[in-house]
């Protein structure tokens, strides 16, 4: 995407407690996050196919930090995958989820509890993920969003239904979405990713979305 656009993107309040602030990492914080995930994506407890209990598996590959998901729990290893302990939850991501809130939310919203969940989602070309709700944790501490790479829509909803009302907001790569407080159990999804509009320095192809969220566990 072009730096200079007509009309720069602005913070927008998509919802009451859900914020997007685009551009929130620099070129070189992307970087960095960038090279984060390739360490964690590898094996053991690496980026998996997630499966459901229908039998059906997402389309987006995860690889989880500090607490292994899988559909619709958690555990301390990769009980759906090869079995190992879940990597662990870096102290550097709690500081940056924190900066996060406080930057979108205000100091506020900032939870007493570390943050302590990591679920990183790669997403290619054609690659979903449908309307939910992140629902299995046990605190109610906003979920904090990062984009890396290719830009997609992401769908964010209400907290009754997966249907409409919703707002389809585009997020880039550097990009910060948080959802806490009345929207911290709304639905959403990405039913679209934009293949090539990853910026070509970042050397991504595909879309990365970090998740950040306190497990009350």
């Amino acid at each position: 995407m072009e730096a200079t656009e007509l009309f720069p993107r602005a913070r927008a309040e998509i919802a009451p407690g859900a914020v997007h602030v685009p551009d929130w990492l620099d070129a070189r914080a992307q970087r960095e996050l960038l090279a984060a995930c390739r360490d964690w994506a590898r094996p053991p407890a690496g980026l998996r196919t997630v499966r459901t209990p229908g039998g059906g598996t997402m389309t987006a590959r995860q690889v989880c930090l500090g607490w292994h998901w899988y559909p619709y729990a958690y555990a301390r290893t990769v009980v759906d995958g090869d079995g190992a302990p879940v990597k662990p939850f870096p102290a550097w991501l709690d500081e940056l989820a924190r900066r996060a809130v406080t930057d979108a939310l205000g100091p506020q919203a900032a939870p007493s509890a570390a943050y302590d969940i990591a679920l990183i989602n790669f997403y290619d070309a054609d690659a979903r993920m449908g309307m939910h709700r992140d629902s299995d944790e046990k605190s109610e501490a906003p979920v904090v969003s990062l984009s890396l790479g290719d830009t997609c829509v992401f769908r964010f909803g209400n907290t009754e239904t997966r249907s409409r009302p919703y707002t389809d907001v585009e997020l880039r790569s550097g990009d910060l979405f948080v959802f806490g407080g009345a929207s911290r159990l709304a639905h959403h999804g990405v039913p679209r990713v934009h293949e090539g509009t990853a910026p070509p320095a970042l050397g991504l192809t595909g879309r990365l979305n970090i998740t950040l969220r306190v497990s009350g566990l």
